[in-house]
This record gives structure tokens, sequence and C-alpha cells, in this order.
């Protein structure tokens, strides 16, 4: 199963794909992390939007920082290139393009 991960995703080395999977883990944990404190900033809560407004809100906002904070954190792991070819696909289905 590995090998057709490592294949697809045009890597050679298990250490490789260790390191991916520790920066997707450690990314979308600190983007859901991130995303309350940032929709408190904003004035973003439950009681003055409603849940399903709120959750909506909050979704679409872990989506946007995910990006951001995913460059971080694979820039820290050596694995920039990777990620980078990862966010501009994701940036170009909304027709941004790099």
């Amino acid at each position: 199963m590995l090998d057709k991960i490592k294949k697809r995703w045009g890597i050679s080395s298990d250490f490789q794909i260790l390191k991916i999977f520790i920066v997707f883990g450690i990314t979308g944990s600190t983007a859901a992390l991130i995303s309350e404190p940032l929709c408190n900033i904003f004035g973003i809560t439950a009681d003055n939007l409603g849940v399903i407004m709120y959750w909506l809100i909050r979704i679409f906002l872990i989506t946007i920082v995910y990006q951001f904070i995913l460059i971080l954190v694979a820039f820290l792991f050596g694995e920039f290139n990777f990620f980078w070819k990862f966010v501009r696909k994701f940036l170009s289905f909304f027709g941004l393009k790099f």
C-alpha cells in the first residue's frame, strides 16, 4: 500500500512519507485549534450567528488557515516543494494560479 502512495505522490523513501503524514497531522490539528480564537477575534460566535452559520464560517476559516499552516510546517520539515504543489492544486480550484 505504501508503495502505491509513494508512486502516486512521486516520493522515494519511507522516511519522506512519514514526514508527509506528520506534516498533515500537525497542520490539521493546528488549524482546528487556531480557528476558535480567530472566530473570537472576529466576533463570530454561535450566539450571534446561529450554530449552522457559525460552523460554516468556522470550517471555511479552517480551510483557509490550513493552507498557510501547511506551507509553514512543510517548510520546517523540509517538504516545502511537495506541499507547495498540493497547495497550488487547491488554490487552482478557486481560480488562483501560481
